[in-house]
């Protein structure tokens, strides 16, 4: 099983985004690292090559393709972060990178609809899919009123019950096969999709995301690249050095106070799969 280790968090999350993207940013609850959009684009396609990110969320990987010399394609179901990530392409892309990015609107488990034209030519899909789990923001005013730490009402990237952001089980295996057949569809020949998620724990249970993702990507037609793992902590006189967030910290705690052996997790699990070469023969 090939697999290599990146260290993408040299700088934290906030750092990185500081100065370049708007700071609106900070309200998606599951925002991609742009060091390692940078580190996919790179090592995954060429210079002028079709990138597209099927659930782009605020449009870092969008963005950051661009940079790169990519033409650059998001997908994004959301009107809310749709609006942000097209504000963030015109905030951080000069007038000869504008044209190379856009943002269409649509579900990901309907590619054919929103992006058919695209069928057989894109050479790379990076996308960063839902965790199967709650995500929020932290609301430490709400927190301290007595209120939730991470409203309900803010959670899993919208209100609307048919995001992909509230599917759990077999729904969201379902609705992942489907977003991955699709990406199958637009690759060209000998084109690669990269997922990026992260195992997560409920009911004292760890879901293994990235071999569910495996096994859902490989059941529609890809084959196995490998496995990277994306270090979130930083590497410091051969020590690695956590940054959890309050959020993580008191989850964590909470886990070991039910006696389940939970520890802080500082890494993200990124996948990549070859759609196959028809045989010249």
């Amino acid at each position: 099983m090939p697999l290599a280790v990146w260290p993408v968090a040299q700088t934290s999350a906030q750092y990185q985004r500081s100065g370049r993207y708007l700071p609106a940013c900070s309200e998606h609850p599951a925002k991609m690292l742009p060091e390692l959009a940078r580190r996919i684009v790179t090592e995954y396609s060429a210079p002028g090559a079709c990138v597209v990110d099927v659930m782009a969320g605020i449009a870092t990987t969008v963005v950051e393709a661009a940079l790169l010399g990519r033409r650059a394609i998001g997908v994004e179901v959301e009107p809310r972060w749709v609006a942000l990530a097209e504000a963030n392409l015109d905030h951080m892309l000069d007038l000869g990178q504008r044209p190379l990015a856009e943002v269409r609107v649509g579900d990901a488990r309907k590619l054919g609809d929103v992006a058919g034209d695209l069928t057989g030519a894109v050479d790379l899909v990076c996308t960063s899919p839902p965790y199967a789990c709650d995500v929020g923001n932290m609301d430490k005013a709400n927190w301290g009123a007595g209120g939730d730490l991470c409203p309900s009402d803010a959670r899993n990237y919208s209100t609307d019950k048919d995001n992909l952001g509230h599917a759990r089980g077999a729904v969201y295996e379902a609705a992942m096969a489907e977003i991955y057949t699709g990406c199958h569809a637009l690759l060209r020949p000998g084109g690669i999709l990269v997922t990026v998620t992260k195992h997560t724990r409920r009911g004292g249970r760890t879901l293994d995301l990235a071999g569910l993702t495996s096994t859902l990507a490989r059941g529609v037609g890809f084959a196995y690249l490998g496995h990277v793992v994306a270090l979130h902590a930083a590497v410091r006189d051969g020590e690695l050095v956590a940054r959890p967030s309050f959020w993580q910290t008191t989850q964590v705690c909470k886990a070991r106070s039910r006696g389940e052996p939970a520890h802080v997790v500082i890494h993200e699990d990124v996948l990549a799969f070859r759609k196959a070469v028809p045989d010249a023969h």
